[in-house]
């Protein structure tokens, strides 16, 4: 198959692409920054855009003429004051992708969406019917709630059109993203060797999230390529990680603090240019729902290999030991590099992107 990929440098693209490469297929990627030519990023057609810029649209339908399928995985999780980049990126860019595909005559195309569009479910576990209107307090959400609605409408008025997928995954982690994990998340002043000497886990003693091995998750999109799939496919690994679950890789004690105190003490931190972590974040890991995979498993033939607990442990690893690939999107963290860049560029939640 000639299969196009969007945001194919990133996370999950860099899982797909050693997924896919070896099996006959035309693999051409769509990113900012195209990678070198080593690893999973070898024998890639690369093509540099920002889905997020001008005239995206006519530069996306040469690239994705002539494709068996498009997989759309780009996104964007900073700079996290930018909303405007952000809603560009995601709202913007999804809408391109699917006028292109639809204008190009793509049969299928493999949306990446998330949990984070669920509407919240405290701990229940939720199939595929469950609603999509997200939380209204963090743009990801918002942002993911805006494409399913772009998808909604696509498929509502081109019934014999594009056909679509829509994958669901909880956080989805592996190894590789640890130094990326990082930069998004953490102080640039704090070196990643820290996370081996956490005294204490300052969180709610209610959280529990969904998570999945990257692996996984690209083994999930392979299949749902392979077979030509259409729908929802709600993907995680057992065991839901828990606040004490993530007290017991790090080997820190947990102490239990109340998510509104989290949630201000986050809050004032992105405010003032501490942290860069948008503070809705903590409010969708308290909102989001646990979910039922019955439906990946039985129609797709999918079940993780990885549980969550291993998949916890490897990504703490990874953030630790700064691990990373040679995409500029999942390249090393230092301390010396993240601060150089905030002294050239200012904080990542505001800098304007290269």
């Amino acid at each position: 198959m000639r299969i196009v990929i969007t945001g194919a440098s990133g996370n999950v693209g860099t899982a797909l692409l050693r997924r896919l490469s070896g099996h006959g297929h035309e693999l051409l990627g769509v990113c900012r920054r195209p990678p070198g030519d080593a690893g999973p990023y070898a024998g890639v057609g690369w093509t540099s855009l920002d889905l997020a810029g001008r005239g995206v649209l006519d530069a996306l339908r040469p690239v994705v003429r002539g494709a068996d399928a498009v997989v759309h995985l780009a996104w964007g999780f900073q700079p996290s004051r930018d909303v405007n980049y952000l809603d560009r990126l995601g709202v913007g860019g999804t809408r391109a992708v699917i006028e292109a595909v639809q204008a190009e005559g793509v049969p299928h195309l493999v949306h990446m969406s998330s949990v984070g569009a669920y509407s919240p479910g405290g701990q229940e576990r939720v199939a595929e019917a469950w609603p999509t209107e997200g939380i209204d307090s963090l743009p990801y959400s918002r942002e993911k709630v805006a494409a399913e609605r772009l998808l909604d409408d696509h498929e509502r008025r081109r019934p014999d059109g594009t056909a679509v997928a829509r994958m669901r995954p909880g956080l989805i982690v592996q190894r590789d993203a640890g130094s990326a994990l990082l930069r998004y998340g953490v102080p640039a002043l704090l070196p990643s060797a820290l996370l081996r000497h956490v005294p204490v886990l300052p969180l709610d003693e209610d959280l529990v999230v969904p998570i999945v091995h990257t692996d996984d998750v690209a083994d999930a999109f392979a299949r749902v390529l392979d077979q030509r799939a259409t729908g929802a496919f709600n993907l995680a690994a057992d065991p839901p990680v828990t606040r004490d679950l993530i007290a017991e890789v790090l080997g820190a004690r947990p102490v239990h603090v109340p998510k509104a105190a989290l949630r201000a003490a986050a809050d004032l931190a992105w405010r003032a240019g501490l942290q860069p972590l948008d503070p809705g974040w903590i409010d969708l890991a308290f909102a989001i729902p646990l979910m039922d995979c019955t439906r990946a498993r039985t129609e797709l033939g999918w079940a993780p290999t990885v549980d969550a607990r291993a998949a916890l442990t490897q990504v703490v690893e990874g953030m630790a030991d700064g691990a990373s690939t040679s995409s500029p999107a999942l390249r090393p963290r230092t301390v010396f590099a993240e601060v150089s860049a905030l002294l050239r560029r200012g904080n990542i939640a505001t800098r304007t992107l290269p």
